[in-house]
């Protein structure tokens, strides 16, 4: 029996990258030091986090868009100071003697920036991390090429707050800042209400700001057609203007970070002369700023 648990060590060992056969230095969690913390959890972000002892910290994160997204970071105390190949192995705990490692992937590292990874390798090591697994990462130091790297991620303690990342991607809104901070939305003809179809829409970035306390500034550009005289048009689209910065407002946005603009039947986009040109023309133009972190 000692005998073949030895062999599969030997075996898992020999999967491993040739950098990782004779590692200089580790860093990795021990069974009582390893953590997941839920960092973030909004409708806007999802953020898994895991200390490396000495070394900084791995972090999963997803964010409100169209597309279901998960991007890996190795964030350390000391960037790189050169750009490394890196390999990517599975390392089975140590009292699961009888797997073996398997090789993930291999990328680089660039200087002076985190390690990366996006989308399926990403989803990956998640994977293997809910197997019990320890995804591991071997290179050569930038300071000394003949000295070899390793940093692992350990799945103890991983489970619960996996499960509650899970959860959170689940519910993360189905679109971005960059989905709604250049809107335009129309009126029904000579109310200071958005047509269905345009509340909806509103409703949207209403949600979104809801969420996001870097929202700065909001710009508000209001617009008629030509159906009536052009000082009734004027006085319809600041009273539309009006209408919107209060709802923002409502929001919780102060007053100082909304600006607002009525141009009554000024720049048309369309032919006043059809319907369906007056229907464009009839539009208010929402801009949105945020801090940038």
């Amino acid at each position: 029996m000692k005998k073949q648990i030895a062999t599969s060590v030997f075996l898992s060992a020999a999967l491993i990258s040739p950098v990782s056969q004779a590692v200089d230095l580790r860093y990795a969690a021990t069974p009582e030091q390893s953590s997941w913390e839920m960092r973030v959890d909004t409708p806007l972000e999802c953020r898994l986090v895991h200390p490396i002892p000495n070394y900084g910290q791995a972090e999963f994160s997803s964010h409100a868009s169209k597309k279901v997204n998960l991007d890996f970071e190795l964030k350390m105390l000391r960037p790189m100071g050169a750009t490394r190949d890196v390999t990517l192995v599975s390392m089975p705990p140590q009292w699961r003697p009888g797997e073996s490692a398997e090789r993930i992937s291999r990328m680089k590292f660039f200087q002076q920036f985190n390690g990366y990874i996006g989308g399926q390798t990403a989803w990956g090591i998640l994977s293997e991390l809910e197997k019990g697994r320890f995804p591991t990462f071997s290179y050569a130091d930038w300071q000394s090429r003949d000295q070899s790297i390793e940093v692992s991620l350990s799945s103890v303690m991983f489970q619960q707050n996996y499960n509650a990342f899970s959860r959170c991607i689940n519910q993360l809104l189905p679109y971005s800042f960059e989905d709604i901070s250049f809107t335009i939305l129309h009126y029904d003809r000579n109310s200071e209400q958005l047509n269905k179809a345009s509340q909806k829409r509103l409703a949207q970035i209403a949600e979104y700001i809801r969420y996001n306390k870097d929202i700065d500034l909001v710009l508000i550009n209001t617009y008629t057609d030509r159906s009536g005289a052009k000082g009734v048009n004027q006085n319809l689209s600041e009273r539309r203007a009006v209408v919107l910065r209060d709802y923002f407002q409502s929001l919780g946005l102060d007053s100082s970070r909304i600006q607002i603009q009525g141009y009554g039947e000024r720049r048309p986009v369309a032919d006043n002369s059809s319907p369906i040109g007056k229907d464009k023309n009839r539009r208010v133009v929402i801009s949105l700023g945020r801090t940038q972190v």
